[in-house]
């Protein structure tokens, strides 16, 4: 157990009492005796807590200071945030993103996990993706119909999904009070999945119908630099959530605050990783239907910073604010202007099952891009 103590005589005058009964000589010898304990497990570490002197009589102080006594709370393990405190660092407040443990996981949530991915998918596939069944065609033709220009269509697909989406994350909230987490998480996922696949589909089989602007596919080491910026968006594009059981609704759906791992370099990686991925492909295809997307796309989730910011700003409150002032939007800003300070081994918070799966879904959608061309072109979307 690790402790300290305190005890210097600050005045040679006894404190002030408004104990008439309380006899001098007991306050004669005015010290400050604090005895700090290195919290457990199940303990939480406070911040803004300093050391402070103050003059009391050492009987004033016959505990030592408790949880309940500090002023509030980290959510993050206790010994991460001491052994993050004696290097100098503040302790966090918000989650440790991408933290996964094999042993905690239950062999039937993943089971579940696949039985639900299972009939999502065949219900998407009947209700909308199949054209003899399903509504994408119809609705693909409802906004090509509405204009000849692949650009003006390309941007009201986006426009459409992202207001969609947006506008049930802002009602989130209400949502969950009103029909349950689980419940509005199934609604957010039905109304927005059919949305997203319709514009992806459409982008597809559409991405070299616009006026070409530059040419750029020939130039040496070009492939090679968009292929490394799309594999790095999607490390910051994934920690939208790092749960996927709550993506199903196995795992009751929450609105986490991150604050490690991705988030230290901003704290926004999605918008971040959405403006690489359409910077790439702007790059490669080079005409005005990629400028298009990539206009919808980044405006999106530029909106996004703020709404994210105003939702979380509710539901998490000075804890929120905390985060904010130790993180930026711009990556890298926090941690050049000395807001941000990186744990020596911040290399591990990368070094997890999530983070590593990413990896492994990238590299195989990179080389599953004929197949998904290939599916897509069968729509005629």
């Amino acid at each position: 157990m690790a402790s300290f103590l305190l005890s210097n005589p600050f005045s040679s005058l006894p404190p002030r009492t408004n104990n008439k009964n309380q006899s001098p000589k007991s306050l004669s010898a005015p010290s400050l005796s604090l005895t700090v304990l290195k919290p457990t497990k199940r303990s939480c570490l406070y911040k803004n807590f300093r050391p402070t002197h103050l003059s009391f009589p050492s009987t004033a102080f016959p505990f030592a200071f408790s949880r309940n006594f500090l002023p509030r709370a980290s959510i993050r393990d206790a010994d991460a945030d001491a052994s993050s405190i004696s290097a100098g660092e503040p302790p966090i407040v918000g989650e440790d993103s991408a933290a996964f443990q094999l042993g905690d996981q239950k062999i039937a949530s993943w089971v579940y996990f696949g039985v639900i991915l299972g009939v999502v998918l065949f219900v998407l596939d009947v209700l909308w993706i199949d054209n003899s069944t399903g509504f994408g065609k119809a609705f693909i033709e409802a906004v090509s119909g509405l204009t000849g220009s692949h650009e003006v269509v390309m941007f009201f697909l986006i426009l459409i999904f992202a207001t969609v989406h947006s506008g049930l994350a802002s009602l989130r909230d209400a949502g969950e009070k009103l029909i349950g987490e689980r419940a509005f998480r199934v609604l957010f996922a039905g109304v927005s999945l059919p949305l997203a696949v319709s514009t992806i589909v459409y982008f597809i089989n559409h991405r070299y119908d616009g006026v070409q602007l530059w040419q750029l596919q020939s130039v040496p080491a070009i492939h090679e630099i968009v292929w490394l910026s799309n594999f790095v968006s999607f490390f910051f594009l994934y920690p939208s959530t790092f749960n996927l059981l709550e993506v199903a609704a196995v795992d009751k759906p929450k609105m986490h605050l991150w604050e490690t791992g991705i988030m230290r370099i901003t704290r926004h990686p999605q918008m971040v990783g959405q403006v690489i991925w359409c910077l790439a492909h702007t790059v490669w295809i080079g005409n005005t239907v990629s400028v298009a997307a990539s206009l919808g796309l980044i405006g999106h989730h530029l909106f996004g910073v703020w709404n994210g910011d105003r939702r979380l700003a509710i539901r998490y409150g000075e804890a929120f604010e905390d985060v904010k002032r130790r993180t930026s939007i711009v990556p890298f800003a926090a941690i050049l202007d000395g807001r941000q300070k990186l744990p020596k081994d911040y290399y591990k918070e990368f070094l997890r099952l999530p983070y590593l799966t990413i990896t492994a879904l990238t590299i195989g959608a990179y080389f599953a891009h004929p197949l998904m061309q290939a599916a897509s072109f069968r729509l005629h979307w």
